[in-house]
């Protein structure tokens, strides 16, 4: 009886093998797609605008914006993003909405007629913050939207103390003229949204960044942190080569603006495992610049007032392009005080 039984399960053990491997053919398991977001929303970005090697940094002044209000307010709305506070005691355009900075994108959502505005300035104290939220409203395809250069500092000397004497100093001279080459091309960021093409990819991030509660403090970096250890961090020299063979910080690579951040010229080079500092001549271009390496997920910063807080009488000297003249800079426009009139 035992052989007997033995015999059968022998009959009956290949066949079960049999079975098993029709079933494994019949009904094949396909793996997820495994996608480099990075990739996707680099690639996504280029094709769609491709704001920081196009339009970046995305700039009005203040002449240009009371010009616009006088001639067609109509056709301009700003978005003042200081604190409630601030926007109300210290003065405000006329006419501009208090919105905080972690709810741009709902607001410009909400904007029912945000593309009959030939502009939307966003307004912050010196340009910086306003820069990180114009190039977020940007790479979502807000095309109208610029910062307000320098901010309310330029609006009006009563709303001008960000631009302080110590923002336009000569607190670190020790710039070089030596070469540093880029970094050889490596890989981009690695990105885990979730998600699966370039646009929710891309919505994906700035969600993420505007709610972490840091927002534009994640991406500025003081002049002295970075001279105080410089080897802590690759650091971007942000203006053309002429410029940079003038002088720069001391192992400062040198990017061209418009040109070097693409897939196809030297976004690869930068590095993912070091703090990335963007530096350009005062701020308002880095702060755009640094933004969307941000996005793109680099551990991007903007080094705050650029050179014009580090090394201000040799920008002058050395016909360097842009530093901050308080005394054409600062213009003296009607502003208003009190609440939000949202």
């Amino acid at each position: 009886m035992k052989l007997r039984n033995l015999f059968y399960l022998l009959l009956i053990i290949p066949i079960l093998f049999i079975n098993t491997g029709c079933s494994k053919d019949e009904d094949p398991v396909t793996p997820e797609e495994k996608i480099n977001e990075a990739q996707v929303l680099a690639e996504y970005l280029e094709a769609n605008g491709d704001f920081l090697n196009t339009a970046a940094p995305a700039i009005s002044t203040a002449q240009e914006v009371n010009d616009m209000m006088l001639a067609t307010p109509d056709k301009i709305h700003v978005i003042d993003i200081r604190s409630a506070a601030d926007y109300s005691t210290k003065g405000h355009i006329s006419g501009a909405v208090n919105v905080e900075l972690k709810n741009i994108v709902t607001y410009m959502k909400g904007l029912a007629n945000a593309t009959s505005y030939s502009k939307i300035v966003i307004a912050c104290y010196s340009g910086q913050t306003a820069g990180y939220a114009v190039s977020l409203l940007r790479l979502l395809g807000y095309t109208n939207v610029s910062s307000l250069k320098w901010g309310m500092s330029s609006w009006n000397a009563s709303c001008a103390s960000s631009w302080s004497t110590s923002s336009y100093g000569n607190n670190y001279t020790n710039f070089v003229t030596t070469a540093t080459a880029k970094n050889a091309a490596g890989e981009l960021p690695t990105l885990f949204t979730g998600k699966k093409t370039g646009k929710e990819i891309l919505e994906a991030r700035i969600e993420t960044l505007l709610s972490t509660g840091a927002q534009f403090d994640d991406i500025k970096i003081a002049w002295g942190t970075v001279t105080g250890a410089l080897s802590n961090y690759y650091v971007v020299n942000y203006w053309s080569t002429t410029d940079y063979a003038k002088g720069h910080l001391p192992g400062a690579i040198q990017y061209s603006p418009k040109a070097d951040f693409k897939l196809a010229a030297s976004l690869k080079t930068l590095p993912t495992n070091k703090t990335i500092v963007v530096y350009c001549y005062t701020g308002q271009t880095s702060s755009q610049t640094a933004t969307v390496l941000k996005v793109l997920g680099y551990d991007a910063k903007t080094l705050l007032y650029g050179v014009n807080a580090m090394n201000y009488d040799w920008m002058k000297t050395n016909g360097v392009a842009s530093w901050f003249n308080p005394a054409t800079e600062i213009k003296s426009f009607a502003f208003v005080t009190g609440a939000n009139p949202k």
